[in-house]
């Protein structure tokens, strides 16, 4: 059974699980819940960590180095109990190391630490992802986290993305799971989105360039969560219409293209790690003092 990990310091408490190092719950010293709480009416995830892919393969199928392999949507990191590694009042690490199943599907020797730690009002998320290996080794790796929608005590107000960036990024949606070739115009206008469900109708909203590497998502005259962004380009806004969550999603890498390349190493906006390398993503979320 998955075992769970609180931390907390004088403005947050956080709970994490084992099983794919997945945040249970975010709660504020005030009693507020922040994270949704995956009820199976809607969607049982709450904050999954996506490795060693993002999105979908074609067929579900990988090729690397010319051999197919199997691979569920998001990978198979969300689905592993992890270990726990180091632990303290404020801050919990878990790894998940390459095992006989995980080469049966992914044929490297890697070791992915995921550690949660708290900074005042700020929490933050960060994955290290190491090659133990000798050959070069290709992933993909993003965060999934669900925050409620409405947010605490903003029922009924309208709720926006902003990007610090004032940006207007292209969009693009899934056809079939897997990224569509042609872009759409933006649904921001300089820098701000206001949320409804119907946007979600086609499944997420990607931005796979151009958000920029802070936003905040707010009420209007409510409360406001501020993100930043660490080695993580690309960005996917996602919720089943009509749930009460959405998902702030920062990506290091996208569902393969429709159309393109079956293989690992050729998948969008992807990393490789040479022997011995390790690389490191991260996102933190302020919420309100």
């Amino acid at each position: 059974m998955p075992t769970v990990s609180r931390i907390a310091n004088a403005f947050l408490a956080v709970e994490v699980s084992s099983l794919g190092s997945e945040m249970r719950s975010i709660e504020t010293t005030d009693g507020r819940s922040w994270l949704w709480n995956g009820d199976a009416a809607f969607w049982t995830g709450r904050s999954p960590i996506l490795f060693p892919i993002v999105g979908k393969a074609p067929d579900d199928t990988l090729m690397i180095d010319g051999k197919p392999y199997q691979m569920a949507q998001h990978g198979f990191a969300r689905r592993r109990d992890f270990s726990l590694a180091a632990a303290s009042e404020t801050s919990c690490r878990y790894e998940l190391a390459a095992s006989e199943e995980t080469l049966a599907a992914y044929p490297f020797d890697f070791l992915l630490a995921v550690e949660h730690s708290l900074d005042g009002p700020a929490l933050t998320v960060a994955a290290e992802v190491v090659n133990r290996g000798a050959s070069e080794m290709p992933f993909g790796i993003g965060f999934h986290p669900a925050f409620l929608w409405p947010l605490p005590g903003a029922e009924g107000k309208p709720h926006r993305i902003r990007l610090d960036n004032g940006a207007e990024p292209q969009m693009a949606r899934l056809d079939g799971g897997l990224v569509a070739a042609s872009h759409l115009p933006s649904p921001f206008s300089a820098g701000r989105l206001t949320l409804n469900h119907g946007q979600f109708e086609a499944d997420a909203m990607i931005f796979p360039e151009g958000a920029g590497t802070a936003l905040s998502y707010a009420a209007e005259g409510g409360p406001e969560l501020d993100f930043r962004f660490e080695n993580l380009p690309n960005l996917a806004l996602w919720t089943k219409p009509g749930a009460p969550f959405i998902c702030i999603e920062p990506w290091h890498g996208t569902a393969a293209e429709k159309g393109g390349s079956r293989a690992l190493a050729e998948r969008p906006y992807g990393t490789r790690l040479s022997g011995g390398e390790s690389a490191r993503f991260a996102f933190t979320v302020s919420f309100p003092a």
